[in-house]
């Protein structure tokens, strides 16, 4: 992306309307060819069965050339209540712009992130526009990630991993905002566990990925309560995932997490945020990570 540019005046930044999905996906399959249509049309599939957040756009902002779409910026937004307060957090996506118009970028983003009250994240941005999302106030909250494999910690005693339900009686030591969390990221292809021990359930959501050309699996974390979290139960969910034939897992981390037997990678997958809140280490819920599919 270039440095700002003055909007000619026949050219707008605007929200993404219902009517312009056709355009946005053929946008999006120019920037991100390798992707291919189908996947930016089952994106856009996907982002439409989600429910509207207040008055935040439903897929996000587009750069318009007197009615043809030339550059895209997805958002999901997400409401969220924290310590009994509610907060909207956005993750931004899938950035492309054409070749031509590439100087006007950046007033489409800054279009798109405006608000003071909501906190903006940008979880996959690629080395070259890591200095363009910086320059515009994303800051790092996440450095890097960790590999491990939790089967080679000890399982904690008296505890149970078990695959969230709405029918199991332990969903209901969860909150109903957890309980809605597992439910939606199972309903999106994700695994929802829920971890038990004396009365008290820990949710965990992982979404499975591959690599070695799809040969080898591997869970990445996308959401429990806290790091601590997965250090207290990496054991006995890597009892769980061997029965499921995965002995890997990939958790956001800013260095050597205690208790979790594994390598850390500094620079790797770094997460950005701009906004009043910094999201959880342990939060990519409802990001294009799970949202888009593999």
């Amino acid at each position: 992306m270039a440095v700002l540019g003055a909007m000619r005046p026949d050219l707008t930044s605007r929200p993404i309307r219902e009517e312009d999905r056709e355009q946005v996906a053929d946008c999006l399959f120019r920037g991100f060819p390798y992707k291919g249509k189908k996947y930016w049309e089952l994106a856009l599939d996907r982002m439409a069965l989600r429910p509207a957040v207040r008055d935040c756009p439903k897929y996000g902002y587009a750069l318009d050339d007197s009615g043809k779409i030339v550059g895209v910026v997805l958002q999901l937004f997400t409401l969220y209540r924290i310590d009994g307060l509610e907060t909207i957090r956005c993750n931004l996506s899938s950035w492309c712009v054409d070749s031509d118009y590439r100087s006007y970028a950046l007033r489409m983003v800054a279009a798109a992130i405006k608000r003071k009250d909501i906190t903006y994240t940008t979880i996959s941005p690629v080395p070259r526009t890591r200095r363009a999302a910086e320059g515009i106030g994303f800051r790092r909250y996440s450095n890097g990630q960790i590999v491990f494999a939790p089967a080679l910690s000890p399982s904690r005693a008296g505890g149970a991993v078990l695959e969230y339900s709405h029918t199991l009686p332990e969903a209901a030591l969860l909150s109903a905002d957890e309980r809605r969390l597992l439910e939606e990221h199972a309903g999106l292809g994700c695994r929802s566990l829920i971890c038990v021990k004396d009365g008290k359930a820990t949710p965990f959501v992982f979404v499975e990925r591959w690599i070695l050309k799809d040969l080898v699996p591997y869970w990445q974390l996308v959401y429990c309560h806290s790091i601590d979290d997965l250090a207290d139960w990496t054991g006995s969910l890597g009892g769980f995932l061997l029965r499921e034939g995965v002995m890997f897992c990939v958790a956001d981390s800013n260095g050597a997490v205690p208790g979790v037997i594994g390598w850390y990678r500094s620079d790797w997958a770094p997460r950005y945020f701009k906004g009043p809140l910094a999201p959880p280490l342990s939060d990519l819920s409802f990001t294009e990570l799970v949202v888009f599919g593999p």
